[in-house]
């Protein structure tokens, strides 16, 4: 196991999962319309909406192409707001009152913690856009497109200490929901695989913490290299502090959820020298052929162009697919049959192919490719993939 679930969202999810099963519709898709769902948070603490967002777009450029053999998609977005009894309440009012055949382009903070066993109970497949709890990577009904926050974590400490070189590598990390045991699990990975330990460990920041004393704690301690995971916001704050501090000679690493054109924006200079781990095809590649389908559908479509939309795009396209290869109706159970069944798909937006099929947990996407900040832009350092030579759990 990646990690073990909060007892607190155990009982929740246990108590959702044991109400009313017996009377689950089977998933119709009726009326006409093939009825699709997501639940993901879209407000709340921390806010993924680009991934459905994606999603959204190719579902609707499929409806104005005439649909899946004639019939249109219907997208039902549910928000669990980031907390875990709104989730529960999602998942049954998607799966259960909008009888939904799938859930694709999914991105939350908790949804596969509290959900998990609800949607392997009513037999609906989860092809998630962006996993980022760690239950989403440990469940048979759910498949995340992405690399996910704990094998990038356990990429970037790989990329500081066995390319980079540094021998003193730091983290501080924003523990947001049931993560901890994941997080942790990353960093032993890391140093079973290389035999070093980091310098610090600290797993104390918030999402409204004063980045101040972190980044002087890195130079006070000799930090090298520091890893840290903070959103948008909180990377802009974090690299803000350490230039108005004259912080130098540390290499600071990033997850995934900071690589963004907006970040790129805010930090201008500012940013120079930080890296970020891109799950995905890097999207600032504007000559990239794999990625050419992607940014026009999302600039048509006035979504952001981000890992997390790259993740949406990839879970309904990986779907429209599988469903056009289904022979008769399309049902819950026909949809997840055909996923159960499915043979990996490769793309050139993923280092490694995508898969589903009938194993007890999922994690397909295992590499990625570094980028740098510089000058306000984002510059790939890695063109080959970096593959994380251990593994977790």
């Amino acid at each position: 196991m990646i990690a073990s679930r909060a007892s607190a969202v155990l009982v929740l999810a246990a108590a959702v999962t044991a109400c009313g099963l017996s009377d689950e519709p089977a998933g119709q898709s009726g009326g006409g319309t093939i009825k699709v769902g997501s639940v993901s948070s879209l407000s709340g603490p921390v806010t993924f909406p680009d991934s459905s967002s994606a999603a959204k777009a190719v579902f609707d450029r499929v409806n104005k192409q005439g649909g899946v053999n004639g019939r249109m998609i219907e997208f039902v977005r549910a928000d669990d707001k980031g907390d875990p009894a709104a989730a529960a309440q999602a998942a049954r009012d998607v799966v259960t009152n909008q009888a939904v055949v799938a859930l694709v382009g999914s991105a939350s903070l908790l949804d596969c913690a509290v959900n998990a066993p609800f949607y392997q109970q009513t037999g609906v497949v989860a092809i998630q856009g962006t996993g980022v709890d760690p239950t989403c990577f440990e469940s048979p009904a759910i498949s995340p497109v992405n690399t996910g926050p704990y094998l990038n974590t356990a990429i970037n400490l790989y990329y500081a200490s066995e390319v980079l070189k540094h021998a003193k590598v730091c983290s501080f990390l924003a523990i947001l929901g049931n993560t901890n045991d994941a997080y942790g699990g990353a960093i032993q990975s890391w140093t079973k695989l290389t035999g070093k330990q980091l310098v610090i460990d600290d797993r104390t920041v918030k999402p409204d913490s004063d980045p101040t004393p972190f980044v002087l704690r890195a130079r006070k301690e000799g930090c090298q290299a520091v890893l840290y995971n903070g959103t948008e916001p909180m990377a802009i704050a974090w690299m803000k502090v350490v230039k108005q501090q004259d912080v130098t000679g540390i290499d600071w690493l990033m997850t995934t959820a900071p690589y963004t054109e907006a970040v790129a924006k805010a930090l201008g200079s500012d940013g120079d020298g930080a890296y970020a781990n891109a799950e995905f095809e890097p999207f600032t590649d504007a000559d990239s052929p794999a990625l050419k389908d992607w940014r026009e559908l999302m600039t048509s479509a006035n979504v952001p162009l981000t890992s997390f939309g790259q993740g949406g795009y990839l879970a309904a396209t990986y779907f429209v697919d599988t469903l056009k290869s289904i022979q008769g109706p399309i049902t819950r159970e026909s949809v997840a049959k055909a996923f159960k069944s499915l043979k990996p798909i490769q793309t050139g937006m993923t280092g490694t192919p995508y898969e589903f099929g009938a194993a007890a947990r999922h994690l397909s996407n295992r590499a990625g490719k570094i980028v740098q900040l510089r000058g306000g832009t984002w510059h790939v350092v890695t063109p080959d993939w970096v593959r994380y030579p251990g593994t977790l759990g």
